[in-house]
């Protein structure tokens, strides 16, 4: 089926952007409008410390810029993602991005100068505003890890060359790399970064293996190279650390969240209590699949054979809004108006971004893309995904000052995956094919296989790549092929064979290059599988108590915001849960296979 050019998708179909801007006119005069004001940046140095007034001058048109900041980039990074290709979006974005950065550059006193404000007048501060009192609590914490105005500046000037590895590492893989082609019954298909995972689910093993070993291989082959980009990465995370006087690397990716070590070390600590569970689900697949012994190719092919179910997309608005039914009617209202009246940009065009994402706004709509197939049910979870995401940041917008709506990415996959937990019981209840239903618990276990279990070893890879070097150990290909053997023995147990090129796996990942950031995938999974139970099984307490959570925005740190959901991820108990969960759903698929 030819896939449309923009200008042919119906407009019904698109996302409506009148929230933001009007039209491309009134945009234009937003950048006109923010260029001026960045120029009213400096005019508040040297004043903080005269009076609370001065501060709330500054912080006011702060905000004012802030908003209209939001917008501008909004606008222009969703035009520049319905269509890539077209000139004025690339324009449109770059020239955004020439006074946004210039905007940043002129801001750079506000926080070291907050900072210096003597404390007695700072207790008026935030007794008297109380709009700012949170961010500014924020900025506060940072003082002992922020450095002098000249120190602060050359950290400044390294930013660029500080993605010099991450930039070196997607050129390489993303542009550089060249996977080629694969035969197959059809014919010759390409191989690359999004077909390798559908190879993976071929049901033709000798497929699977090949794509395996053309695709790691490449890998493999650049070992060296991209050994000593994830070493420089990772010793640039130590340096920075260290500059700002943090014990340790990991602490100081932790500190922004507020997230105590002892969260990170909980979360490996109870996955690794529940790894005997997830070594019987590998040796449940090697029998099912009637193989001696499992390879890494082996461990994403379906176990029930793909269901073919068509949902229209207003179709998929009506199970979506269905399963969420839980929430109230308000929510439920709310998201199906903006589902089917502008928020989403369906289907797939011509320069369009693959994938999916939610973008929420203080003021405006919040926005979803997808590449809507109607033959896909994964479409449909990852409409409710998204649709969590746009509830969050809906309620949060409409329920705090705009210093302390923006959430944390943990908090933001809560929202998100508490949704795909009601879809999903939501069939189970509903479906009356027996079928179906397996595929269902297969589909849930390889979900939490993939963002539990899986996160969690790339987490704990992470830190023992960065506590190495932190201990003195140099971090050579050798030793990173060493770590990174041990974790996949480890958690894929005796049933899965391990090669010498899965080795080299930790080395393809780009998220490495944002350290510590993918347990928020485990403990945000956590999370909403412990508060989407609580919600099922209780009343409207524990429905109050999660839209409380929704509407809380950035106005308490994570944890804290969680806490008072009903979920304490300080403990291992979320965790203990989504272990639970899986072993219940790996026994109604024993049962089924003995």
């Amino acid at each position: 089926m030819k896939v449309p050019e923009r200008k042919e998708v119906k407009p019904e179909y698109c996302w409506d952007l009148s929230s933001l801007f009007e039209n491309e006119d009134a945009w234009e005069e937003g950048l006109v409008q923010y260029r001026e004001l960045v120029q009213k940046i400096p005019s508040f140095q040297g004043t903080l410390s005269s009076s609370v007034e001065a501060v709330k001058t500054c912080l006011d048109f702060m905000t004012e810029l802030g908003i209209l900041e939001e917008g501008l980039a909004t606008y222009a990074h969703l035009r520049l993602s319905e269509d890539g290709g077209d000139s004025a979006n690339q324009d449109r974005w770059g020239r955004f991005l020439q006074v946004s950065t210039q905007a940043e550059a002129l801001a750079g006193y506000l926080k070291p100068e907050i900072q210096s404000i003597p404390s007695d007048l700072m207790e008026q501060i935030l007794e008297k505003l109380p709009d700012y009192r949170i961010m500014l609590k924020k900025i506060l914490r940072y003082k002992p890890h922020t450095l002098s105005p000249s120190e602060e500046r050359i950290l400044a000037l390294q930013q660029e060359a500080n993605q010099t590895a991450e930039k070196a590492f997607g050129a390489l893989t993303d542009v550089d790399f060249d996977f080629g082609v694969l035969p197959t019954p059809e014919g010759e298909k390409p191989l690359t970064h999004s077909t390798f995972q559908s190879f993976l689910m071929n049901p033709d093993r000798s497929i699977r293996e090949k794509a395996y070993r053309q695709y790691m291989g490449l890998f493999y082959q650049y070992r060296n190279t991209l050994s000593s980009l994830y070493g420089g990465s990772v010793h640039l995370d130590i340096y920075i650390a260290k500059v700002r006087n943090f014990p340790s690397s990991l602490q100081a990716k932790l500190f922004p969240d507020d997230v105590p070590e002892e969260v990170y070390q909980t979360l490996i600590q109870t996955v690794h209590e529940g790894l005997p569970v997830l070594h019987r689900y590998y040796r449940l697949r090697k029998k099912i699949l009637g193989l001696p012994a499992l390879r890494l190719w082996d461990t994403k092919v379906p176990l029930v054979p793909d269901i073919r179910v068509r949902h229209t997309f207003e179709e998929a608005v009506d199970r979506v809004i269905a399963s969420l039914q839980p929430l109230g009617e308000e929510y439920c209202s709310i998201l199906q108006k903006g589902l089917l009246g502008g928020w989403v940009d369906r289907y797939e065009n011509k320069g369009k971004r693959s994938g999916a994402f939610s973008a929420g706004t203080y003021t405006g709509d919040p926005y979803i893309l997808m590449n809507f197939k109607e033959d896909h049910l994964r479409d449909v979870f990852t409409l409710a995904h998204e649709a969590g995401h746009s509830m969050h940041s809906y309620y949060s917008a409409r329920n705090n000052p705009f210093p302390h709506y923006n959430y944390s990415i943990v908090e933001a996959e809560t929202a998100s995956t508490f949704n795909e937990q009601l879809l999903m019981h939501h069939f189970v209840q509903t479906t009356p094919s027996e079928e179906f239903r397996r595929y269902l618990t297969v589909k849930h276990i390889d979900d939490i296989i993939g963002t539990f279990f899986r996160q969690t070893m790339f987490a704990e890879f992470e830190l023992q790549c960065h506590t190495s070097v932190e201990e003195g150990r140099p971090l050579t290909v050798e030793a990173l092929r060493k770590l990174y053997r041990n974790l996949l023995e480890t958690y894929f147990g005796d049933a899965v064979i391990i090669e010498e090129q899965d080795e080299v796996e930790g080395l393809r990942i780009p998220h490495f290059y944002r350290s510590f950031y993918v347990y928020k995938y485990a403990t945000g999974l956590a999370a909403a599988i412990a508060l989407s139970k609580k919600v099922l099984e209780g009343g409207m307490e524990e429905r109050d108590r999660y839209l409380l959570f929704l509407k809380t925005g950035g106005s308490l740190f994570p944890l804290d915001s969680l806490a008072r959901a009903g979920v304490e991820l300080r403990t291992p108990q979320p965790m203990r849960e989504t272990i639970r969960l899986f072993d219940d759903l790996l026994r109604s698929l024993e049962e089924y296979y003995s």
